[in-house]
């Protein structure tokens, strides 16, 4: 890859001497096995190398990308790119490229999952399906291996690797969906058997759902919940342009969360799921977003940082919707799930919610439903399955000063459609959260 950068940015100079430039060279080999029915029904592979190339000259900007990275395919893309920018509109928010700087890693990278073959997916798979106990089973595992360079005409050039893999399983129950999901760096962290179990012991009750009013009710959020609140906090709680606009409710140093919230975002820590750097070549670290419940920091790429009078924090997503915390992680606390259940009077346990829409950004208020799983709690035990909901929600309120009333001990990884983004989350017992429909209406 490095070698790649290298020869895009020698074609760069000699094309347009007086031009800055940033090429991006990256290798995504992902594999996946999906199954239904209880049954493998698909094996896909695919292999792609792209080189995206930036192109500042004269004051405007140009950006392209080739996944034909032989010497013509290369040459091509600069001559393109450099003959766009000559006629680009002017550019003058254009923040520079970027300088020379360490990384804090070049990522973390599992042998056995960057070599992992269709029949290790398919033993995951198998051991999911039989521990769900002859209930219908669907869902897949994937496993990514990706290798990346970047350089600049600044003198920057740097390179890493990465891998993750990920298991999302249902099974069903006269038509009752249970669900679990998880994602690490390591295929053989995924402990398929007992997803199986968990979803097979899930699935038989919720047959048996009755419907509740709506209204306020206590709830405890299982991850995979957790995992849709963090979801949302990336596209548009800690995004930096979006702040700069004023359509954010972050304020940073106000007391905006309870004391037991610390949310990060951590692509580089070992173990973490990640790679190294952005697509702007900025090198990422551990960034604390929230502290003690107090909105610290917010996700920075280089046209962000420069309007807010920073330096980008290396969270630049690609395109014109603003920098993406893509690796958020919750702090977990000390109590078992069972110990958050037990303090619960009367309230609700919720293992997923799903079709979220923001109604407001600047609140972060969502609607949405919940899915694959509802119970009562009453007296500090779990008790009847209930019917969906639909929830007017602000999530950054959910979680506000005095409202998180428990957090427990485990943090699963939830996957991401971006294949290395995650959300990390431990279960959440929350004072209220806002049901304004039912199954029926």
């Amino acid at each position: 890859m490095r070698d790649l950068v290298q020869q895009t940015l020698d074609l760069v100079r000699a094309a347009a001497p007086n031009a800055e430039a940033a090429v991006a060279a990256d290798h995504r080999s992902q594999w996946l096995t999906r199954f239904a029915t209880s049954f493998i029904h698909q094996n896909v592979a695919d292999e792609t190398t792209t080189v995206k190339l930036t192109v500042h000259l004269d004051g405007r900007t140009s950006v392209a990308t080739t996944t034909l990275t032989g010497a013509d395919g290369v040459r091509d893309l600069v001559e393109r790119t450099v003959s766009a920018a000559r006629q680009a509109p002017a550019d003058p928010a254009w923040p520079g490229v970027a300088t020379p700087a360490d990384l804090a890693g070049r990522g973390t990278v599992d042998a056995a999952t960057a070599g992992a073959t269709p029949a290790d997916r398919a033993a995951l798979v198998r051991a999911f399906v039989d521990a769900a106990g002859g209930l219908e089973t669907a869902g897949y595992c994937r496993t990514i291996h990706w290798t990346g360079a970047f350089g600049t005409t600044g003198g920057q050039l740097i390179d890493g690797e990465s891998t993750v893999a990920d298991f999302d399983g249902i099974a069903r129950f006269e038509g009752n969906d249970a669900a679990t999901r998880m994602a690490s760096t390591a295929l053989g962290d995924i402990d398929a058997a007992a997803m199986g179990a968990r979803v097979a012991r899930q699935a038989p009750g919720l047959a048996a759902a009755v419907e509740l009013p709506a209204g306020e009710y206590e709830v405890v959020l299982l991850p995979e919940a957790v995992g849709d609140i963090l979801n949302n906090f990336a596209f548009y709680g800690f995004n930096g342009k979006h702040h700069n606009e004023g359509r954010s409710f972050a304020r940073l140093g106000e007391q905006q969360f309870d004391e037991a919230v610390t949310l990060m975002d951590d692509p580089v820590s070992p173990g973490r799921i990640g790679v190294p750097f952005d697509g702007e070549g900025t090198p990422r670290h551990a960034l604390t977003l929230v502290d003690r419940g107090v909105t610290a920091a917010l996700g920075h790429d280089r046209r962000s940082a420069a309007v807010a009078g920073t330096t980008s924090t290396g969270h630049y997503s690609g395109g014109d919707w603003g920098p993406m915390t893509e690796n958020l992680v919750l702090a977990a606390g000390t109590a078992s799930i069972n110990d958050l259940v037990k303090t619960v009077g009367r309230g609700l346990l919720i293992k997923d919610f799903w079709y979220t829409r923001v109604l407001d950004p600047r609140k972060l208020t969502l609607t949405g439903l919940t899915r694959n799983g509802v119970w009562l709690i009453e007296n500090g035990e779990i008790g009847t399955p209930v019917k969906n909901f639909r929830f007017t929600q602000a999530y950054a309120g959910a979680l506000g000063p005095g409202r998180v009333l428990g957090v427990g001990d485990t943090a699963v990884p939830q996957p991401s459609r971006w294949g290395f983004g995650s959300w990390t989350g431990p279960a959440l017992h929350l004072a209220s959260w806002n049901f304004t429909g039912t199954a029926s209406g």
